[in-house]
C-alpha cells in the first residue's frame, strides 16, 4: 500500500463505513465528486481546512487503484 493510501480509513462508525480521509468525516466519494464537478485542490483546501493536499492526492490514488483491481464496464448515457 502506498504511503498516500494510509491516509484513507474505513470505520463502520464514520460515514456508514465508506472510505474517509484520516478518520475525519470527509468521504473519498465526496471529495472525488467535488473534483469531478470542477473544484480544484485549492478550493477544497480552503473550504475544508482540516484537509491537506496529500489527503486529496490519496483520494485520487484510491480511485486509480480501484480501477486497476477489476474490469470495469461503464455505460455512458
Amino acid at each position: 500500500m502506498s504511503e498516500l493510501l494510509s491516509r484513507i480509513t474505513i470505520d463502520p462508525e464514520i460515514c456508514h463505513g465508506k472510505p474517509c480521509i484520516r478518520h475525519l468525516r470527509y468521504s473519498v466519494e465526496s471529495m472525488l465528486e467535488y473534483l469531478a464537478t470542477g473544484d480544484t485542490f485549492e478550493d477544497l483546501l480552503t473550504e475544508f481546512p482540516d484537509l491537506e493536499r496529500d489527503d486529496l492526492r490519496a483520494c485520487l490514488e484510491l480511485a486509480a487503484q480501484s480501477l486497476k483491481l477489476k474490469s470495469q464496464h461503464l455505460v455512458l448515457a
